[in-house]
Parts: C-alpha cells; structure tokens; sequence
C-alpha cells in the first residue's frame, strides 16, 4: 500500500485489504497470544487514561487513518459524549466501519494529503499504527495537518510499531498489508513531529509481555521508558493561543 497515489490509484490499494484486514491482523499477532481488539482497546485506555489525569474531556475526536473502525467501539465506550470523526483513504475501509458502527460516528474519506475540515475542529487526534505505511517525506505534511485541525491546547496521540522489538519486526514480515511497510523509531518520529509544529512530545513504550506472561503485565507501568515494547506513542499538545 502506497500513500502516494493518485487518489482512485490509493483508494484501490488500501480497498483491496479492507475485507481481509481483521483475518491477517489476528494471524500476524498470534504468537502475542492477543486479538486485534486487545490492541486497540489498550490504545484507547492509554488516551482515556492520560488526559483524565488532565481533566480534559475532548468533544470532537479525529481517527486519522482510521481504516475499518478498529478503534471505534472502545474510543465510544471512553468518550459517550464525543463527536467522533473517522477519517481515511479508503472508501471500501470506510464503508465496512459504517457497516459495524451505525451512526456512531462521521466516516469521512480523504485524498491521502489534505484533511477535509476548518483549522481548529478537534480536541484530539489519534493514529493507529498508520505512518509506517505513508512515505517518510510525507510525514511532516500530514502530521502538520493533523496540527492545523487541533484546537489550542488539543492533544494528538500517535501510536506506532517499535522496529526495536523483535516480535513486532516478525509480525509485520509476516502480514500481506504491511508489505511495503517501514517501522519508525521513536527519536525520528519525535523529529518530524517537531518539524510539524508540535515542539514538546513525550514517548511512552507500550506492551512488553506477550499474553502467556500476562501476570507480569501490571509491571508495565515502571516500564514505560524502555525502548523495547512491542508498541510505542507519541504524545503532544498543541500550544494553546
């Protein structure tokens, strides 16, 4: 799958997964023992989680990149009240989540360059999983977007792969969608990050325990630091006015 496409030519590419997405998502992860929904769900706890802490409750949420509406259910089960907004490439992806999620959300397509909404729509943002399949040079632009529809103070959480983390290198070496895949490490993400506009991030590494060792998982939280997680995010807040 290639982010850079003219938008029929990208829209094929992403469709042509969107049927089979959750069957090679769960055989890529087997050997962790979990299922997709353990993944995203784990995500969506980690945003409830942090901005609780703050005190912030976010009305209108962007899922950039969204594909089939994996991180839907649980996101509406943590923010009841939010418009949510899922937002990618792919119309075929897109009408599967509407499928799953009636009315739970706005499904918008997008042409792989420019979000189709006024600066300062949303209070968050989230991608999972999504720029390791967009070209490097494309990052900056598309994160910088991601910047213009934040509000003042709007926090964007961008989950990724860790190329550090030998069982995530094989899980995506062995799955079809993740064929023209480049993992990206936390310190060159936090760069074009700051490239984009958001000059302060913090990284926090994600799943260190495969499910056979899930007693020791409540460990996690020392852990956080350690670049060898399965996963890692991004966290950053744009600066208010």
């Amino acid at each position: 799958m290639n982010w850079r496409r003219e938008p029929r030519v990208l829209q094929a590419e992403f469709d042509q997964f969107a049927l089979e997405y959750q069957q090679q998502h769960a055989a890529s992860i087997r050997l962790s023992g979990e299922t997709p929904d353990f993944f995203a769900r784990y995500k969506i706890d980690d945003v409830a989680a942090r901005l609780a802490r703050s005190g912030v409750k976010p009305r209108r949420i962007l899922d950039f990149g969204a594909g089939v509406g994996n991180s839907l259910g649980p996101m509406r089960a943590a923010f009841p009240d939010s418009e949510i907004t899922l937002l990618d490439p792919s119309s075929e992806s897109l009408d599967i989540a509407r499928k799953r999620f009636p009315g739970q959300a706005d499904f918008r397509h997008f042409d792989g360059e420019t979000i189709p909404y006024d600066d300062a729509s949303f209070d968050l943002a989230f991608a999972a999983c999504v720029f390791h399949h967009i070209p490097e040079d494309l990052h900056v632009g598309l994160i910088k977007e991601i910047e213009r529809v934040l509000t003042g103070g709007g926090s964007f959480f961008l989950f990724e792969h860790n190329p550090w983390n030998p069982l995530t290198t094989h899980a995506v070496r062995n799955c079809a969608f993740d064929e023209n895949a480049i993992l990206i490490n936390s310190r060159d993400l936090r760069k074009r990050m700051a490239a984009a506009g958001f000059s302060k991030s913090d990284v926090v590494y994600r799943i260190f325990f495969p499910r056979v060792l899930a007693k020791l998982r409540p460990l996690e939280r020392f852990l956080t630091r350690m670049p060898v997680g399965a996963q890692y995010f991004v966290h950053a807040v744009k600066p208010a006015v």
